[in-house]
């Protein structure tokens, strides 16, 4: 334990401690709202909901600070978006107990899939240039938000894109930590902070008691595993190879599962590994060296940590900020993930067609049949690249990248 302290304490920057934090700032400005909208379709108590967020972040954090200090991978893990936007369908219809029965199965089944090793052999039959295109198309309408946001507030937004341009040209490492500071005054000099009554109190979780049903199984477990496996650990596994990491799928996945057990009985919905946020703990921003960049993952479970004990106050403090500070943050800081992603999808002329049309169904933000558009962006560009390649699909084509690609993204 003496020496895991060590070398953390050898190895903590401030510029990976400030992608950790950026990724929970956004987690719970963004995916969090979403998590209030569904805790008033279910009309649950204040105290009620502080248990819910008490869920989700413990859960989101303590999976995220072992495996990140056991693999020396960033890895952010963090509640399932998608399955709380299905929530938001089913109250009132579906009781508070009969979701968290739902939880648990979809726990279970997770669990399942990923002890067995089995969701490491769906990745290796992904071509690096389906993955990419896939990850480019999720984060690309973050990117697109980050000029939508001069609508309401020019001066700002310009002003941090400004900041940013100059820090990455004078102070690369630091970055978003001069584009955050820049937003922040800017926002309070001009009166933009959302005002918000704050209090400060540890949190008590409440347990919740499960009640199963054929209307949870159906309507919210299966749906629940589809999204996470599909639209959570699938992307996130593809940017872990992506950015250089070849940390195996069964033990991110078992541990996150057992995570979502953990907290069900307390609302929290199902744990994942997170995809957009960690695009921002996976780069250069975070740290210049690959292997020090597993403390934004370590700063980012810590910094969840806080925001579970003191649910119904800490969460206040990230509703200061504007939405458009928020987006034009998340923005700039996923550039350089889509611009790296974008190469690595353009770069091979066999997969170049298939890996442009993932990229754009993934963006499209469909959602045919129930399924989000990530489902369907790998699965279409699965079928473009079948079909428009010689060769048949074969595990050597799967997500990993040369020690050579990875130093020239």
């Amino acid at each position: 334990m003496a020496s895991v302290i060590q070398t953390l304490k050898s190895d903590w920057s401030l510029s990976a401690s400030v992608a950790g934090f950026l990724a929970v700032l956004i987690s719970y400005a963004g995916p969090l709202i979403i998590f209030f909208q569904a805790a008033q379709a279910a009309q649950v108590s204040d105290a009620m909901m502080a248990s819910w967020i008490w869920g989700i972040s413990i859960g989101a954090a303590i999976p995220g600070i072992y495996l990140s200090i056991k693999y020396k991978t960033p890895v952010i893990t963090a509640w399932s978006a998608p399955g709380t936007a299905l929530l938001v369908t089913l109250f009132p219809q579906m009781s508070i107990n009969e979701a968290v029965a739902g939880y648990i199965i979809s726990a279970i089944v997770i669990f399942i899939v990923g002890a067995t090793g089995y969701f490491d052999k769906i990745l290796k039959w992904i071509p690096n240039g389906i993955a990419a295109g896939m990850m480019a198309g999720i984060l690309f309408q973050f990117g697109l938000e980050l000029f939508v946001a001069t609508d309401t507030m020019p001066f700002i937004v310009f002003s941090m894109l400004g900041c940013y341009l100059l820090a990455k040209r004078f102070s690369p490492r630091y970055t978003m930590i001069w584009v955050l500071l820049c937003g922040v005054i800017l926002s309070v000099l001009l009166g933009k902070m959302n005002p918000v009554n704050f209090d400060l109190a540890i949190t008590i979780p409440t347990f919740i008691a499960p009640e199963w049903s054929w209307n949870s199984t159906f309507n919210l477990a299966i749906p629940l595993i589809l999204v996470s496996l599909t639209g959570q650990f699938l992307p996130g596994m593809a940017i872990l190879n992506l950015s250089g990491y070849d940390t195996p799928a069964k033990p991110i996945v078992s541990v996150a599962s057992l995570a979502s057990l953990a907290v069900a009985c307390v609302g929290g919905i199902t744990i994942v590994l997170a995809a957009i946020t960690a695009a921002l703990c996976t780069g250069k921003d975070a740290h210049e060296l690959k292997e020090k960049r597993y403390i934004a993952g370590v700063a980012n479970g810590i910094f969840y940590l806080f925001g579970g004990l003191f649910a119904g106050s800490i969460v206040m403090v990230f509703s200061l900020l504007p939405k458009e500070l928020v987006a034009a943050l998340a923005g700039l800081a996923l550039i350089g993930a889509i611009s790296a992603n974008i190469t690595i999808a353009m770069k091979n002329d066999e997969q170049r067609d298939a890996a442009l049309i993932t990229f754009l169904a993934t963006a499209s933000g469909m959602s045919f049949l129930g399924l989000s558009s990530v489902f369907w962006g790998i699965l279409i560009g699965m079928i473009a690249h079948y079909i428009l390649t010689k060769k048949r699909l074969l595990p050597t084509s799967s997500i990993s990248l040369t020690t050579s690609n990875n130093e020239a993204n």
